[in-house]
């Protein structure tokens, strides 16, 4: 690893050892200009890879050192097809254990390595931009605001587009994730010695001191265990969402509210934007029970309580670190009246000569009261001599606001502006959009599960014998009665069964967090699989139970916590918009919506619809389905808000966010915006403030534009492009289908090519894998779906059935072709589609999908699958240069063409690896390292692609 890792020939489109048809790297073009601007990126790759050779070699032996450097060697070989996969496959062929886990590591070990390097470069060519005074790029704040500038928009045009503007990225519970917290740790010290390094003109001395600093760091690395032994559980999942707040959220996200509101308020003065943040967080971790058993109401008071300490406990640091910074003195200036009477103090008190200590101690002292108060004694003992013992608690955090509020307008008064600008500023920003509940935790299940246990309190109540029984019309005339009866249908000791008792008790903890933490804390009830109004109205029984729905003497419902249906297959999405207007159309539904200020949520599931029907189809089944529920929300005169269920992979519904925002047909976003992230993506985004800046960043920049421009694009022609589309949709579905639905034996074929079974042996997440525990597709998680055809580097939901549509649809009509080419010029939503798709094709490698596809005992089988797989792949391709003139995939993303070119050979031996590993355990081989190896190679190959599931 210490030598170049970039070959300079330009990869061979054939592959030896396999169908000559089958190319290694698919069609990617790094030129000279695109080499050279990537040099510093190789000279810092040079330096790790090197660096980490040499540890590998000095702590692993010359034997383990040959073996890495002969499968790098041959993997650049390979790319360049001079020599055979079979070369490397014997390499490993049979190799005994204690050599293939050190090389495994070693490979996993360069692809964090790559990935850090790839970070800071982007970082420097930001900064080069930057400096040479270039227009700002898209989906940076800089660009939005000149882009709203030169459409001159009107004040009050703003103030009634960004009133209640929220974006919310929220954290999940099921993540791809399996890197250890040490880990991220020792990244991130190697990550500020290579910045040190790159910004600082280093004497000798220093230069070989950072060098000797980056050996230490990568020797840990190197010596740290990357996965774990036990799975983690949803108590280790809570925690490593919380990590992320001081990693970088406390410091960036009041940055940026504090940013946004300065810049638009500057420009549109008279908007009326409000003080309320813009950005905040959500979170689903202990809340989403939706096929997680291990859920229950320990888990939410843990998620809610933890969350509210780390709020706390983070104010609570910075008014000491305010405290020893405010040190002015009375007799050097006059803060004015408002200081002493926060304190309860004379001006003239020989004691109150350091005001701004006196009146910090006193905040201080009563947020402590109020931890005490919130977490038991124990929790938030001080040590700090100097707090008032005495003092009250804070009902909320808009209490604790105001008396910041004291504090800032006292700097003013003594025209101390650049001080109350400073840490104080970020503070007061902080408690706006922290509160004393730190992010929202939203609560999930599964709509067949709400059924069940409804049917069991009402049979309990003497409601109805059998509510399972009923129609929808019903169902819901009995529903409605209930929502509106003052009664409850249970009481403490009532004899129900383990889900009902489980179930009741996990909204009686959120119930619980509401009244500790404030509404905030719990703000979303979220359906899955919602089918019906039914569905909707189901959860709101539970709700009512637990008292988060309150009716008062008419029998209006009022409620701090929304229902969010979730509409996820490609049915339910075509039928969501008239799923809503029923529910709309019952009174007492239509007043809990009224009361919540008008504003009903909606989910969309990525996820679900693109396993069902094939990204394509699904993808358009998502736009169609916001486009109607944007006509609905206004045919009901509501406000819509989308919650965009993104994975994390294309195929998942991810990609760039700020091209998926405004990919996002007119009237989606209208100012808000909440989206999920998951998996791997959560620590490429958020583990480093400059990084999670770049991205919050951009959710804001494309929220904005959304909401304010004309970003669709296709102006007249939009009712002909959405035919076009439906016809596309249905042919792409129908290509799929006959894959993944109708072809016997697909889901053996799937089961056996890829490293399925095996993934629920990583120790990822919580969850289980599937829902139930049945062998159909329907059933299986998004999650272990996407997350094996990445690994087996076929990438199948992100690109099939597209390119049949496509070449079905065109034909031989040269003018379909061209609406195409136009659609691809013009339209948002279709040069994200195609630009994602693109991407997937890029990071697919049908050589390696033949590997996988030997595993598969059924030779008959086998040839047919796979057959129909690389025909397709190859059929996509071609159509995505014809409709896109390049023949070169990722022409539009240079970021990820460097990724792809540089460093993709490395995952070749790790490709190799997992194969040769899957084969012996499957032959019957028990040795746990051979175990542990599989899942190592699963760790570092999502790793390397960065968006596996």
């Amino acid at each position: 690893m210490s030598e170049s890792i970039s070959p300079e020939s330009t990869p061979s489109a054939g592959a030896a050892g396999v169908r000559p048809s089958i190319p290694i790297v698919d069609h990617i073009v790094v030129d000279d200009e695109g080499r050279a601007l990537t040099e510093p990126l190789r000279e810092d790759i040079r330096l790790l890879g090197g660096i980490l050779g040499d540890t590998v070699r000095d702590n692993s032996g010359s034997d383990v050192f040959d073996l890495v450097e002969n499968a790098r060697i041959a993997a650049f070989k390979i790319r360049r097809a001079e020599i055979d996969r079979d070369v490397l496959a014997d390499m490993f062929t049979d190799l005994d254990i204690s050599l293939v886990m050190p090389v495994i590591r070693a490979f996993s070990n360069f692809a964090l390595l790559a990935n850090l390097a790839e970070d800071i470069h982007r970082e420097r060519r930001r900064a080069i931009h930057v400096r040479a005074g270039d227009p700002p790029q898209d989906s940076t704040l800089a660009a939005t605001y000149a882009k709203l500038a030169a459409a001159g928009l009107a004040d009050d045009t703003v103030g009634a587009a960004l009133a209640d503007a929220t974006v919310v990225p929220v954290i999940t519970a099921h993540p791809t994730e399996t890197r250890r917290r040490s880990v991220f740790e020792t990244q991130h010290r190697i990550t500020e010695l290579m910045r040190f390094r790159g910004r600082t003109e280093m004497t000798p001395d220093e230069e070989a001191a950072v060098t000797l600093g980056l050996r230490r760091q990568i020797l840990t690395m190197w010596e740290t265990a990357l996965i774990r032994l036990e799975r983690l559980t949803i108590q280790d999942e809570i925690r490593s969402g919380l990590r992320y707040y001081d990693a970088s959220f406390f410091e960036v996200v009041p940055k940026i509210n504090a940013g946004v509101r300065k810049e638009l308020r500057a420009a549109y003065p008279d908007a009326g934007l409000a003080d309320d943040p813009m950005l905040r967080m959500g979170s689903w971790i202990g809340g989403d029970r939706d096929g997680n058993p291990f859920v229950t109401d320990e888990i939410v008071e843990m998620a809610t309580t933890l969350a509210a300490r780390t709020a706390i406990g983070h104010h609570l640091s910075e008014l000491k670190l305010l405290a020893e910074e405010l040190s002015m003195s009375s007799r050097l200036m006059s803060p004015g009246d408002g200081l002493y009477e926060l304190v309860g103090m004379s001006a003239d008190d020989p004691a109150a000569d350091e005001p701004f200590r006196l009146a910090l101690r006193h905040i201080r002292s009563r947020l402590v009261s109020t931890a005490t108060h919130l977490f038991g004694e124990e929790v938030m003992k001080s040590s700090d001599l100097f707090l008032l013992d005495d003092a009250d608690p804070y009902g909320t955090a808009d209490d604790l606001l105001a008396d910041l509020d004291i504090i800032d307008a006292a700097l003013r008064h003594t025209h101390d502006d650049i001080i109350a600008d400073d840490r104080l500023a970020s503070l007061r920003e902080a408690v706006r959009t922290f509160g004393f509940h730190l992010s929202g935790l939203d609560m999930r299940q599964n709509s067949d599960m709400h059924e069940e246990v409804i049917a069991e309190l009402l049979a309990w109540a003497g409601v109805h014998p059998d509510y399972l029984s009923l129609d929808e019309a019903e169902r819901v005339e009995i529903l409605t009665r209930e929502l509106t009866a003052r009664r409850p249908l249970t009481r403490p000791d009532a004899a129900l069964s383990e889900l009902a008792v489980k179930e009741l008790n996990i909204v009686r903890a959120a119930a619980r967090a509401v009244e500790r933490f404030g509404p905030q804390s719990v703000p979303n009830y979220i359906i899955s699989m919602c089918t019906s109004v039914s569905d909707m109205l189901e959860p709101m029984i539970l709700l009512k139970e637990a008292g988060l729905i309150d009716i008062d003497a008419d029998g209006k419902l009022s409620s701090s916590v929304r229902i969010v249906p979730l509409f996820e297959t490609i049915e339910d999405l075509q039928q969501g918009a008239a799923t809503l207007l029923a529910a709309l159309d019952i009174p007492l539904y239509r007043n809990l919506v009224d009361g919540q200020a008008g504003m009903q949520e909606v989910m969309l599931g990525y996820s679900d619809s693109n396993k069902d029907g094939g990204y394509m189809a699904a993808n358009w089944a998502l736009y169609r389905g916001e486009l109607d529920l944007v006509e609905a929300a206004k045919k009901a005169g509501i406000r819509l808000r989308l919650f965009h269920g993104r994975g994390g992979t294309v195929g998942r519904g991810g990609g760039p966010s700020y091209d998926a925002i405004l990919a996002q047909p007119p009237g989606a976003v209208q100012g808000s915006l909440r989206i999920t992230e998951q998996g791997e993506i959560i620590a490429a985004k958020y583990a480093e403030p400059v990084v999670a800046e770049r991205n919050l960043e951009t959710l804001l920049a494309a929220t904005i534009e959304s909401s304010l421009l004309d970003v669709e694009g296709l102006g007249e022609e939009s009712e002909d492009a959405y035919g076009d589309m439906d016809e596309i949709a249905v042919l792409a579905r129908s290509a799929y289908s006959k894959l993944v639905h109708e072809t016997p034996g697909f889901v053996e074929y799937f089961t056996t090519s890829t490293p399925l079974s095996e993934i629920g042996a990583l120790n990822i997440g919580s969850r289980p894998a599937s829902r139930k525990q049945t062998e159909k597709i329907s059933d299986l998680r998004a999650i272990p779906w996407v997350l094996s055809w990445t690994q087996s580097r076929v990438m199948l939901p992100g690109w099939y059935g597209t390119g049949a549509a496509f070449e079905q649809w065109v034909g031989d009509d040269p003018e379909k072709l061209e609406t195409l080419r136009r659609y691809y010029e013009k339209w948002p939503f279709f040069r994200t589609v195609m630009s994602n798709m693109a991407q997937v094709l890029a990071k697919s490698d049908m050589g390696l999908a033949h590997r996988y596809a030997q595993l598969v005992p059924d030779e008959t089988l086998r040839e047919k699958v796979f057959g129909m797989i690389v025909d397709e792949h190859e059929r996509t391709i071609a159509m995505h240069a014809k409709i896109t003139g390049a023949d070169d995939l990722l022409a539009d993303n240079a970021a990820l063409k460097r990724s792809v070119y540089n460093r993709f050979p490395y995952l070749e031996p790790l490709n190799m690896l997992q194969v040769e590993l899957l084969r012996r355990f499957r032959a019957g081989d028990d040795e746990p390292r051979v175990r542990r190896g599989i899942q190592l190679t699963m760790n570092g190959l999502a790793t390397a692609l960065r968006n596996s599931g």
